[in-house]
């Protein structure tokens, strides 16, 4: 696995214009394009599944400044697991230290597995500056973190990092029966990935997970290494509730062998 080049967009990277070029079950939220993109007119590119999940802005802004200051100031990479259409990524590549200039990550590191979605977030990053501030990277970042994890001599140079130091940031789908309508929605039924999947492949550094806002919060308790706790922050965008980010302090020595 290694840093991708960069890609061409394609015919599944759109910037519409016009309501009628939107897909019907699109609309609503092209509407809120510029809740999302603020500088959407500046030609920001989305595939359409991208429409469902992409953190607005002014959340991954914040989320951006929240983790800079709930982790040590020693860590210094930081990865999106779940890359989209670059929301976090360009975010977290702005994100500055107290000085307002010293950038606060000196390494952001993107991972996406969809080829035009990759595409479209690093022509977005392009329009922030930011594009060449971020390793991208065209793969499975479960497959990533294994061999970051197991077999860092199979990873080319760029994405080989010092776990002691990395922060993990991670917005995965929330597809599965429940999480629009459930008034606490079971994080165990999250589709593709439930929240022990997740927990699992993270567990060995700090991690921000990025989920529903009626998440279990008694399910994400339980990911608290003994003698730690968890931050759960709510984000809302023009007075509702988006989602909510946990960020779960790296397993103990003693914890590493314990399921979730």
């Amino acid at each position: 696995m290694k840093q991708a080049k960069k890609l061409p967009l394609t015919s599944q990277c759109h910037h519409w214009t016009r309501l009628a070029e939107v897909p019907w079950d699109l609309q609503k939220y092209w509407q809120q394009r510029y809740t999302i993109f603020p500088y959407y007119n500046d030609g920001i590119y989305m595939t359409e599944a991208a429409w469902y999940g992409v953190t607005p802005e002014p959340v991954a802004t914040r989320i951006a400044h929240d983790l800079a200051s709930v982790v040590s100031p020693s860590k210094a990479t930081v990865v999106d697991l779940f890359g989209g259409v670059g929301a976090n990524a360009i975010s977290l590549a702005l994100a500055t230290c107290e000085d307002g200039e010293t950038p606060r990550w000196s390494k952001v590191i993107a991972i996406e597995l969809d080829a035009p979605t990759l595409a479209c977030a690093q022509h977005n990053a392009s329009l922030y500056g930011v594009a060449e501030d971020i390793v991208w990277v065209l793969g499975d970042s479960f497959k990533y973190l294994q061999l970051l994890l197991n077999d860092p001599d199979k990873l080319g140079p760029e994405l080989r990092v010092d776990t002691a130091s990395t922060v993990l940031f991670a917005s995965p789908p929330w597809g599965g029966p429940g999480y629009k309508t459930d008034e606490i929605f079971d994080l165990n039924t999250m589709e593709p990935y439930n929240l022990t999947q997740l927990h699992r492949a993270y567990r060995a550094m700090d991690h921000a997970l990025y989920l529903p806002r009626t998440s279990d919060l008694r399910q994400i308790a339980k990911l608290a290494p003994a003698g730690t706790k968890i931050e759960v922050v709510q984000y809302c965008v023009e007075g509702a509730s988006k989602a909510m980010v946990a960020y779960i302090p790296a397993a103990k020595d003693e914890d590493d062998n314990q399921d979730t």
